[in-house]
C-alpha cells in the first residue's frame, strides 16, 4: 500500500483527501490511499513519518509552510529552496524527505490562464498580496517571474509591507490585482474577510482568491458587488495537487 496525506492544523477545510480518492477510483491507482493527518505540533512530524512506514508523499497546509523545512532532508532547488516554503514532500525508499513547492506552478499557471481570458498582459499590472504565510511567498515569486510588481499587505507593517490602514484610494487605484493569500474566510469562518477597503474597488479589479472553501468566499463576493472579476482557488488547488502526484512518482534517478 502506498500511503499519501496532508500535514496541517487545522484540516477541516481540507478538500485533498477526498480529491485523491476520487483520482485513485477514477484513474485505477491500485494499492494508493491518501489521509489527513493533523499535526498541530511540527516537533511531531518526524515521529508522524516514522509511524506510517509505506508513506510515499504529503502535502503540507498551513501552519507549517516554513516551519517544516528544518525537518526535511533536501529542498528542491527549483521551487522550495527559492521560495523558501513547502507544500509537497517526497519520502523516498531510503527515508529521505525532499521539500518542493506545487503552489508556485498551480498559481502562475492558473493566473496566466485567467488573465488570457480577461484579455490582460501581466506585466502591465501591479497586485496587493494579503498575507505573509508560505503560501503569500510562492504566490510573489510567481508574480515577479511574470513581470508583476507587487506589495504585500499585513496587519504588521514593515518596510516591505503595507499596513490594511494604509490602502488609500491611490493604492487601490495603482495596484488592480489583490491576491488574498491568508486564511480569512475559509470555511467555517465564511463571513470574514481581509480588512480591505472593498468601497474602493472597481470592474478594473481582479480578485483572486487562494481560499477554495466556500466556492465563493466573502471577499470575491464583494469583490463581485463592485464590478470586480474574481476568481476561486479550487483550479490551484487541483493543478498543485497533480504537480505533487507527478513529484511523487517521477524516477528516483532524476532527483
Amino acid at each position: 500500500m502506498n500511503r499519501y496525506g496532508l500535514i496541517g492544523y487545522p484540516l477541516t477545510h481540507s478538500f485533498s483527501q477526498k480529491y485523491f480518492t476520487e483520482k485513485f477510483n477514477r484513474e485505477n491507482i491500485p494499492d494508493s490511499r491518501y489521509d489527513l493527518f493533523e499535526l498541530p505540533d511540527i516537533q511531531k512530524f518526524n515521529a508522524l513519518v516514522q509511524s506510517v512506514p509505506e508513506l510515499r508523499g504529503l502535502n503540507v497546509t498551513i501552519p507549517h509552510k516554513q516551519a517544516v523545512i528544518p525537518f526535511l532532508d533536501e529542498l528542491d532547488p527549483a521551487s522550495a529552496a527559492r521560495i523558501g516554503a513547502v507544500n509537497t514532500i517526497r519520502v523516498l525508499p531510503d527515508g529521505r524527505k525532499i521539500g518542493y513547492n506545487s503552489d508556485y506552478y498551480g498559481f502562475r499557471s492558473t493566473l496566466e490562464e485567467w488573465l488570457q481570458t480577461l484579455g490582460l498582459h501581466a506585466p502591465a499590472l501591479q497586485a496587493l498580496v494579503l498575507g505573509n504565510g508560505g503560501a503569500a511567498k510562492a504566490v510573489a515569486t510567481a508574480l515577479t517571474d511574470l513581470g508583476i510588481r507587487y506589495r504585500p499587505v499585513s496587519r504588521t507593517p514593515s518596510a516591505e509591507a503595507l499596513s490594511y490602514e494604509a490602502l488609500s484610494p491611490e493604492i487601490m487605484d495603482e495596484y488592480r490585482l489583490i491576491v488574498n493569500t491568508s486564511p480569512v474566510g475559509t470555511y467555517p469562518n465564511v463571513e470574514a474577510s481581509p480588512a480591505i477597503p472593498y468601497r474602493l474597488l472597481s470592474k478594473n479589479h481582479l480578485l483572486y482568491d487562494l481560499v477554495y472553501n466556500p466556492t465563493e468566499t466573502r471577499f470575491l463576493q464583494l469583490g463581485r458587488e463592485q464590478g470586480a472579476s474574481t476568481y476561486n482557488g479550487l483550479p490551484m488547488l487541483h493543478r498543485q495537487a497533480e504537480k505533487s502526484w507527478e513529484i511523487w512518482n517521477q524516477p528516483i534517478a532524476t532527483l
